[in-house]
């Protein structure tokens, strides 16, 4: 998932399989909100699985250790921004990066306020499967990518080769990059997260090929191995106009980012989500277990608590 890629709304489902490009819920707010002397926690949940893992450890720990009773709301990532600074969550634990939306809240009205490294680093890219790769070592630079634009044509690709990407509210330069790189595909767009993973696991059952883009950290790679296209290299600011992006995406360190009044007056569970860091290996374990083994969020997030203590009980000091 989710980066300097184009401001437009958001990158399984609420929880996993209900997709993502989930309805605008900012007009919701936790209902523990006004409960009389109640310790709350409101968290944001975008819809692919690495969020989703965050929130269930973070929740899991603010329940079982700190005593919170935690509510989550899933919001796309853009109107996640505003339901932050409205105070309608308190955080959001996996930020692919904002400009916009972190000059308006964190910079000009500070009603936002950076709540440091989640410790995992995102990369948004073009994969093709690996077995199609070996096959064909080229297609793995971009230059050569009009050449298979027929053996990656799809009904729905309309006689061109077809870039699978997962929700249109996903944040991404895709249409832009095909446009702009004179390439011979037409973005399709499977509709969720969820149905991007069907997808790709039928294609590879099949052994066909196909173009996606996808993202790391992803637990998918453990099962589907992909290889990524190498798109004409990232610069600082060479995706500065959306329209006119064409090098590839950069990898981003993922922040969390805090309403201000909850970073100041939050207490313990706002100490707590301040601390919470953990590496990309934490994250897809949990990940796994969610979205492979399914497991409920809840379970998977036990597990990993039993087994991790060294790891989370510094984030409660």
């Amino acid at each position: 998932m989710r980066i300097r890629i184009a401001t437009t709304a958001a990158a399984v489902g609420a929880l996993l399989l209900t997709g993502c490009g989930a309805a605008d819920m900012t007009k919701q707010a936790s209902p523990f909100a006004n409960a009389q002397g109640a310790r709350t926690v409101t968290l944001s949940t975008q819809s692919w699985v690495g969020a989703q893992a965050n929130v269930a450890v973070a929740q899991y720990l603010l329940e079982h250790e700190l005593g919170y009773r935690v509510d989550t709301v899933q919001v796309d990532e853009v109107p996640a921004w505003d339901a932050l600074s409205q105070g309608r969550v308190d955080a959001i634990l996996e930020d692919w990066g904002h400009p916009d939306q972190e000059q308006r809240y964190v910079q000009d009205k500070k009603t936002i306020v950076n709540g440091g490294d989640l410790g995992v680093t995102g990369h948004i890219g073009w994969y093709v499967p690996t077995y199609f790769a070996k096959q064909h070592p080229d297609v793995t630079d971009w230059k050569n990518l009009n050449k298979y634009a027929d053996q990656l044509r799809t009904p729905e690709s309309g006689g061109k080769g077809q870039l699978m990407d997962g929700s249109p509210s996903y944040v991404t330069n895709d249409k832009a990059l095909v446009k702009n790189l004179n390439l011979d595909y037409q973005v399709v767009f499977a509709g969720s997260e969820a149905a991007q993973i069907t997808q790709i696991k039928q294609f590879a059952k099949e052994k066909k090929p196909f173009l996606t883009y996808w993202y790391a950290p992803q637990w998918l790679f453990k099962k589907v191995p992909l290889t990524e296209v190498k798109l004409p290299a990232y610069k600082e600011g060479c995706d500065a106009d959306p329209e006119k992006v064409a090098c590839a995406y950069p990898h981003t360190p993922l922040q969390k980012y805090l309403n201000a009044d909850f970073a100041q007056d939050g207490g313990d569970a706002a100490a707590f989500l301040k601390k919470f860091r953990w590496t990309t290996a934490d994250q897809n374990e949990v990940s796994l277990m969610i979205a492979d083994q399914k497991l409920s969020p809840e379970e998977a997030a036990r597990k990993w608590v039993d087994s991790h203590e060294s790891t989370w009980r510094s984030w409660l000091s």
